[in-house]
This record gives structure tokens, C-alpha cells and sequence, in this order.
């Protein structure tokens, strides 16, 4: 999910949910999310909330780097990626950047990426 600071820069977020319990477990914020700092934030959910089994992606860039195929492998647990195109078929995650949108996003005039982090946190 992205959108803009006040200054017209780009950031992005990723939005780690629990299709099961239908749960946030976690927002990252930042200019630029790497496959290193989304296998950083997986590796502070798991210390959190314990082993995740399987994670649904989409096919964005860092989603289909080695670094992270490499750590899941490492780690057990299964990677799945949506076709593109097909949204529907991670329509939790859909309904979720949705509701972020609404709730957040577009009411706040942010910033800085720490301004977006602290309200993201808030929001969860």
C-alpha cells in the first residue's frame, strides 16, 4: 500500500494481518520497504506473536527476492503469492487497505515518516 506526505514524497506500508483471527499484526512505514526490512519486521512478529505458518503476498519486488525465500525456507514457513491481477484473491488484505484508507490515511495531513509510523501504531 503507499501514499503521499504532505511534500508530495511517496511512502509505502506494509500491513502484516492473521487471516484467521482477522488481526493486525503489524504496519511498517517507510520511503522504501526492501525485502531485508520486511524479513526484519517478520522476524519481530514472530518474536511477538510466535511462528506464522504461511505468508499470502502479492508479486511486488520485494516478495519474490531470494532474501526472502531464502529466510521463510530457513524458517518453515510456506510463501504464497496472489496472480497478478487478482486481488480478489487476498480480499482480507484488500478490505483492510481499505478501511486503513478511510480511517487514516486520508485524515491526516502527515509529514514526516515518523508522523505516519506513530499514527499507523495508533491506528493498530
Amino acid at each position: 500500500m503507499a501514499d503521499r506526505l504532505a511534500d508530495g514524497r511517496q511512502f509505502r506500508l506494509l500491513n502484516v494481518l492473521d487471516d484467521i483471527n482477522r488481526e493486525d499484526l503489524g504496519i511498517e512505514v517507510d520511503f522504501s520497504l526492501p525485502a531485508k526490512r520486511v524479513v526484519r519486521a517478520l522476524n519481530q512478529i514472530i518474536e511477538w506473536r510466535g511462528k506464522l505458518m504461511a505468508i499470502r503476498f502479492d508479486k511486488g519486488p520485494e516478495y519474490i527476492s531470494a532474501t526472502l525465500a531464502i529466510w521463510a525456507a530457513k524458517q518453515g514457513i510456506a510463501l504464497a503469492h496472489i496472480q497478478p491481477g487478482k486481488p480478489q484473491q487476498n480480499d482480507y488484505v484488500e478490505r483492510y487497505n481499505r478501511a486503513a484508507r478511510h480511517e487514516w490515511l486520508d485524515l491526516y495531513i502527515i509529514k514526516t515518516i515518523a508522523e505516519a509510523q506513530n499514527i499507523a501504531t495508533g491506528w493498530l
